[in-house]
């Protein structure tokens, strides 16, 4: 089970950040660079709520987001994907920081089949700088 923990810190406030992270919108495939609008699924999306499926051609999975922009919190937890077992997760903390904000990633992984087994043994080597540069392009395009 690869677990990693990452921070980048914006000049976005973190109301600004917490937007940008829960837009489902056709520009999601453009600020995330794991994300082709092919697989960009929103099934149903809520106040502080969404399930969504998302990914690319390697590996795609379907999450339920939930937000609370009081405490600064998005989770988002696997239900279905075809790399990942349920219950995988992402969890961003923002924390305000001096004009910005600090956001806290954590992603932690449950591989599901060889596919899975063998992206997740990738994960404690690339992982930390691929989130990083994920997070940072996202909330650079905006």
């Amino acid at each position: 089970m690869p677990v990693i923990t990452t921070s980048v810190t914006t000049d976005l406030a973190p109301a600004d950040v917490l937007r940008i992270l829960t837009d489902f919108g056709p520009g999601r495939a453009e600020a995330f660079p794991n994300v082709d609008q092919s697989t960009l699924i929103v099934h149903e999306v809520g106040d502080t709520w969404a399930d969504v499926t998302e990914g690319n051609k390697l590996g795609w999975e379907r999450e339920r987001y939930e937000w609370d922009a009081q405490a600064g919190t998005i989770t988002a937890v696997t239900t279905d994907s075809n790399l990942w077992a349920a219950g995988s997760r992402w969890d961003y903390r923002l924390t305000p920081a001096g004009t910005g904000t600090e956001v806290q990633v954590r992603l932690e992984r449950h591989a599901k089949g060889l596919l899975g087994h063998l992206v997740g043994a990738m994960i404690p080597l690339l992982g930390e700088r691929t989130v990083r540069s994920g997070i940072t392009r996202a909330l650079s395009a905006h």
